[in-house]
């Protein structure tokens, strides 16, 4: 009797099909992908504190497989320090902005990511030092914190009328704004890394899909708040709050930002 082999499954078919198209066009149909998803989102998600779970729910993810990665492997290797430096600076900043604002389970979430974070940079910086490409590892954090303070008070063109009516309200704002810049391009050093290494390892790879997925609901979360206002965030666009413009706007560059990590990562499974 001949060998009889299973017919392929109509999954497995779409998978091939997938895998034997060129890189762009992989990258095109994530970004379709990405698209038809927030399409979703919008039409089924009603409560915005759900998308901001959601994205503490990814990156928890993604710092669940640093952890595996940093205890099981016992190699830091592929991973930024510079990175997970920048998410502590955003982390310290947006917790202390919310409680001056909301005191819920936003601090919450934020505090034990920042917890599990200050742990990866430990283990880089002591345990794992030994396989830390730190040659690699070569953007200057002032490429980073120094555009977004710029961002951050051009966001907030009407910051010296507020800095002499109240201090308190423009330090607030002002480091609010810097926060959500920051988390925005914090993933660069990462993606510095993988280009200067000029691959991707797995668990690498995998976290900085997490990190892609969170800022896929984060910015999900921002254009729902906008379409659901009926336009009245809109106007105050108008009375100089152009935050409620940048925030959107960091997020949207942290999708494009990913774009070039996107593509190193489908092309280490050609």
């Amino acid at each position: 009797m001949g060998d009889k082999r299973a017919a392929p499954t109509p999954v497995k078919r779409v998978g091939r099909w997938v895998r034997s198209r060129s890189v762009r066009a992989k990258v095109t149909m994530g970004v379709v992908a990405t698209l038809v998803l927030l399409v979703l989102l919008r039409a089924f998600v009603k409560k915005h504190s759900h998308f901001f779970v959601a994205t503490q729910v990814a990156h928890s993810a993604g710092l669940l497989i640093l952890i595996y990665k940093l205890t099981v492997t016992k190699t830091c290797s592929g991973l930024s320090l510079k990175t997970q430096e920048l998410t502590v600076i955003f982390l310290i900043i947006r917790i202390i902005c919310h409680f001056t604002l909301i005191r819920d389970i936003h601090i919450v979430l934020d505090s034990l990511t920042l917890g599990s974070t200050l742990w990866v940079i430990y283990m880089i910086r002591f345990k794992l030092k030994s396989t830390y490409m730190k040659p690699l590892d070569n953007m200057p954090w002032y490429y980073v914190l120094v555009p977004c303070a710029i961002v951050a008070i051009v966001g907030h063109p009407a910051w010296q009328i507020n800095f002499f009516r109240n201090h308190f309200q423009f330090i607030r704002k002002f480091f609010f704004v810097y926060s959500l810049t920051i988390e925005a391009v914090s993933v660069l050093p990462q993606l510095r890394l993988i280009q200067n290494a000029k691959m991707v390892e797995p668990f690498t790879g995998l976290y900085v899909f997490a990190l892609g997925v969170a800022r896929l609901f984060s910015f999900a979360n921002w254009i729902n708040l906008l379409i659901r206002s009926g336009g009245a965030y809109l106007t105050q666009i108008g009375q100089g709050h152009l935050y409620i413009i940048v925030a959107p706007l960091a997020e949207l560059v942290q999708t494009f930002i990913l774009v070039d990590f996107c593509y190193y990562y489908v092309k280490r499974y050609e």
